[in-house]
């Protein structure tokens, strides 16, 4: 990763790791119980394994933008916008990504990208008309920081076993189907295929979810301490989740596909499971970070 002035949380990032880890002995598990089983069909598996990860590690970003409907904006079409991230590229000393606007009254922002060379950083129109430029430019500090340390390569990499795992059920038990005879070892053992599947995309699933909830933590801590300003990032936090409310619920159902890659998600549960299942930290635990944070940078 190209060296950058945003923070680094060493509490947060072994924890990532730390999840990013188990997730990878899913997969490396998967693909053994598969190999195992299906014996000569293997270097099939793995290519096609390996097909896949290419595909998705290269294109979804830019299928995520275009769905989003991502406009690339100059600096005369946009310049508070663009005004905003130059900021923030000249105080985390790293390069400018390029800059989108997507026509939606949902008050939100992502970045896409596998790279700092490839980034991609958005706003719609609903946060750019909402947010004051103190807000705004800790909205966009958080984004940033997804750019810098990778998280759009890093949770594509992750949610690819639940792609597999999901592939590979639908493959097995058309095979075992179709070759289960009676009391047939090979049938039965393709027929148990899908259900390690299941479990494995379960499992994945749910370590997916809880490194994304990690990875926006230490977006906002890293954006509040590079600007200074925790309490604008708090804020407009704040004004982003209240405005949520506002918008038609038929809007917010077609943005909830991509709540991972927003800032704040388009429909949040304050339920257990609902918190389990989340993408995002609950408001509450993201304002008592920046708390946190304020008190520290508060202190002589």
């Amino acid at each position: 990763m190209t060296k950058t002035r945003y923070t680094p949380d060493r509490g947060l990032t072994t924890r990532m790791v730390t999840t990013m880890f188990l997730i990878g002995l899913l997969y490396v598990v998967l693909v053994g119980v598969l190999i195992a089983v299906l014996h000569g069909a293997w270097p099939i598996i793995l290519i096609l394994a390996g097909a896949l990860f290419i595909a998705q590690f290269w294109f979804s970003d830019r299928i995520a933008a275009f769905s989003m409907g991502a406009r690339e904006v100059t600096p005369e079409q946009a310049p508070e916008l663009h005004g905003a991230i130059d900021r923030i590229c000249a105080l985390a000393d790293m390069p400018k990504p390029r800059v989108a606007i997507a026509q939606s009254d949902i008050p939100n922002a992502f970045a896409t990208g596998r790279s700092e060379r490839t980034a991609l950083v958005c706003a719609t129109t609903g946060l750019l008309r909402r947010l004051e430029p103190e807000e705004l430019e800790g909205v966009l500090a958080h984004e940033m920081s997804h750019v810098a340390h990778r998280d759009v390569a890093v949770m594509t990499i992750a949610s690819f076993l639940g792609v597999l795992a999901g592939l590979i059920t639908r493959f097995a038990l058309f095979s075992g189907l179709s070759r289960s005879r009676g009391s047939d070892p090979v049938g039965i053992a393709l027929m148990l295929i899908p259900l390690v599947s299941a479990v494995v995309y379960a499992i994945g699933f749910l370590l997916t979810r809880l490194l994304s909830r990690y990875r926006e933590l230490s977006a906002d801590r890293t954006a509040a301490l590079l600007t200074g300003r925790p309490s604008a990032l708090a804020s407009a936090l704040t004004k982003v989740s209240g405005q949520m409310a506002r918008i038609p619920t038929e809007d917010l159902r077609k943005a909830e596909p991509y709540n991972a890659f927003f800032f704040v998600p388009a429909f949040s549960s304050k339920e257990s499971l609902g918190r389990l299942l989340s993408s995002h930290p609950t408001l509450e635990q993201r304002l008592d970070q920046l708390g946190r944070i304020s008190a520290e940078l508060a202190r002589p």
